[in-house]
């Protein structure tokens, strides 16, 4: 995702950081804008302090060094804003492979959209709904519930990015294949990325003798011509501008302060 900076020729004084701990990159948001303030923001407090020791772990200095040092971000949970919170907002909202996990994506994206300023910029990804799309095919054929969420389309994010105040959504995905030797192999590297946050799965604990049975299925219908077990991923991204707010000619319109206040600074009138 941070390939598609090259595209943006705005410089954000302060970014944000949307689940950093689940998403990374903020090396490569660092590079391209080593002046702006970096704000992390974490769904739970729990990852929020990882996201602080990641950062003392890679910012540590031997003690003839002391003298380099480097401003730590500002790490919270979630809203309302941290303290010395720029007064009109972030230039930039990073929030790489969080799609999938906003539970609520309409208020997620409203969120986003108010956390930055006028003429800021989003920039977001996420699983697409051809990801894992031979492990459905076999869980179908099994009769078994749906092994995960339905996965957002980068159509319906479009739409869903300017139901939420955005400008002109620039929508891409790509689709990767990953490999594995065998069954085993797959279903232990999958546990990492994460919990079954699928509706309609299966409550209780699996047998051994069903884990058996999985094994095989996998191993017979997932694998490819090389003797590997494949699984497609697909990725989606998205970025868009949060424009100028149009405020309406009526003969009673309501416009909330913070909007007045960037209409007023911008030189804006209602449209």
């Amino acid at each position: 995702m941070a390939d598609k900076l090259d595209a943006i020729r705005l410089t954000p004084k302060d970014w944000v950081d949307w689940g950093a701990f689940l998403g990374t990159g903020a090396d490569l948001v660092a590079q391209r804008y080593p002046q702006a303030r970096r704000w992390v923001l974490e769904p739970t407090e729990a990852l929020a302090e990882r996201s602080r020791q990641i950062w003392v772990a890679g910012h540590a200095r031997p003690w003839w060094q002391a003298w380099k040092k480097s401003t730590p971000p500002v790490v919270s949970q979630g809203q309302p804003w941290p303290d010395a919170w720029p007064a009109d907002g972030a230039g930039l909202l990073w929030a790489n492979m969080a799609l999938h996990a906003q539970a609520d994506l309409d208020g997620a994206l409203k969120a986003w959209h108010g956390a930055l300023t006028i003429n800021g910029f989003l920039m977001c990804s996420g699983l697409g709904p051809d990801t894992a799309r031979e492990l459905r095919a076999v869980y179908r054929e099994l009769g078994w519930p749906l092994p995960t969420i339905n996965f957002i389309d980068m159509h319906d994010l479009g739409d869903a990015m300017v139901k939420a105040g955005f400008l002109d959504p620039v929508m891409d995905m790509e689709r990767l294949t990953l490999t594995w030797a065998d069954a085993t192999s797959m279903l232990a590297e999958l546990r990492t990325w994460g919990g079954n946050v699928a509706w309609g799965r299966f409550a209780g604990l699996r047998t051994p003798r069903w884990r058996g049975r999985l094994i095989e299925v996998l191993n017979q219908h997932l694998r490819g011509p090389d003797g590997r077990l494949r699984l497609t991923v697909e990725v989606v991204y998205g970025h868009a501008i949060k424009p100028l707010p149009k405020v309406p000619l009526a003969e009673e319109t309501r416009v909330s302060l913070g909007d007045m206040k960037r209409l007023i600074k911008a030189g804006g009138k209602p449209g």
